[in-house]
C-alpha cells in the first residue's frame, strides 16, 4: 500500500530530475544533434543525447535512491528485487528531436509493487509539464486536468502514432483507413508521452496505438487515467504493445469496438 504521501514524495523527485534532464535535452539539440545511431530499424534511431539524458537520470536517481531500480528505453534494466523501479523514456519522439520539431519529452514515472503511482511527462522543447500520482488526480502545472466531454466518435480528434519497421506501419495505415472516415480527423505528433497528456487535458479526444512500450506509457497513461480516461488495450487486454487506447468513456467503447473490428492489435 503506498500513502498519498510517500506518492507525492516520488512525484516530486521525478519533476526534479525530469526537469534538469529536459534542460540537458535543450541543451545538446541547440549544440546541434550528433552521433546518430539506428536500433530496431533503419528508421528508428537514437542520439547521443537520448544516452546522455538517459545517463544523467540514472545517476540521479542512484543518488537519491540507491535501492530502486530503473527500466530506461537505451539502458534496459529489470526489477533487480526492488520495491520501486522507474521507468523512463529519456527523449520521448527522437525523431521529431532530430528534425527540430517541437514535440519531444522527458517521460519518468515510478512504479511500486508493478503499479505505477506518480509519473510525470515533461515537453523538453517547450517546458510544458504535465503529473499525475495515483488517486490524486492529474495537473498541467496547477490547473488539474479533464478529459474531454465528446460523446461522439464521429465528432473526435483522435491521436496515433505509426511503428518503425514498414510492414508494421503498412497494417496501421490499413487500420487507419479503416477507421478515419469514423472520426472527425487524425493527429500524429510523434511522441506517445505527449499524445497521452493531450488525451488528459481534452486537446485530443482519444488516442490510441500499436506497438508501444512501458517506457512510452507509463508515465502519460496515468496522467491520462487520473484525468478521467481509460487507457486499455483491446478486448479485455491491459494496455501494452498489442494495443493501447485512452479515451473518456463515452467514447472509449465505441473507439474500442471500432479498432478491434479492424484487426488494429493484429499483424506484424
Amino acid at each position: 500500500m503506498v500513502t498519498m504521501d510517500q506518492s507525492a514524495e516520488l512525484l516530486a523527485l521525478a519533476v526534479s530530475v525530469a526537469r534538469s534532464a529536459s534542460d540537458l535535452a535543450a541543451r545538446m539539440r541547440a549544440d546541434g544533434v550528433a552521433a546518430v545511431a539506428t536500433k530496431s530499424t533503419a528508421t528508428d534511431v537514437v542520439t547521443a543525447a537520448d544516452r546522455a539524458v538517459e545517463q544523467f537520470v540514472r545517476d540521479a536517481l542512484r543518488e537519491a535512491r540507491p535501492d530502486d531500480a530503473v527500466l530506461g528505453e537505451e539502458y534496459g534494466g529489470g526489477r533487480d528485487g526492488a520495491r520501486v523501479r522507474w521507468i523512463l523514456d529519456p527523449i520521448d519522439g527522437t525523431v521529431n528531436y532530430l528534425y527540430g520539431l517541437p514535440q519531444y519529452a522527458v517521460s519518468l514515472a515510478a512504479e511500486v509493487d508493478g503499479v505505477v503511482e506518480a509519473g510525470v511527462v515533461r515537453n523538453a522543447a517547450t517546458g510544458r509539464e504535465w503529473t499525475a500520482t495515483r488517486g490524486g488526480g492529474a495537473f498541467a502545472g496547477d490547473a488539474r486536468l479533464a478529459v474531454s466531454g465528446e460523446t461522439d466518435l464521429g465528432q473526435a480528434l483522435v491521436g496515433t502514432g505509426f511503428g518503425y519497421a514498414a510492414p508494421r506501419r503498412l497494417h496501421q495505415a490499413q487500420v487507419l483507413a479503416g477507421l478515419i472516415g469514423h472520426i472527425r480527423d487524425i493527429r500524429r505528433f510523434g511522441a506517445a508521452s505527449i499524445d497521452l497528456c493531450l488525451v488528459a487535458e481534452g486537446t485530443l479526444d482519444a488516442y490510441y496505438e500499436q506497438g508501444l512500450n512501458p517506457w512510452d506509457h507509463a508515465a502519460g497513461g496515468l496522467i491520462a487515467a487520473e484525468a478521467g480516461a481509460l487507457v486499455t488495450g483491446l478486448d479485455g487486454a491491459p494496455p501494452g504493445p498489442d494495443m493501447l487506447v485512452a479515451a473518456p468513456p463515452a467514447l472509449h467503447g465505441q473507439l474500442h469496438d471500432r479498432l478491434s473490428a479492424l484487426g488494429a492489435a493484429e499483424g506484424p
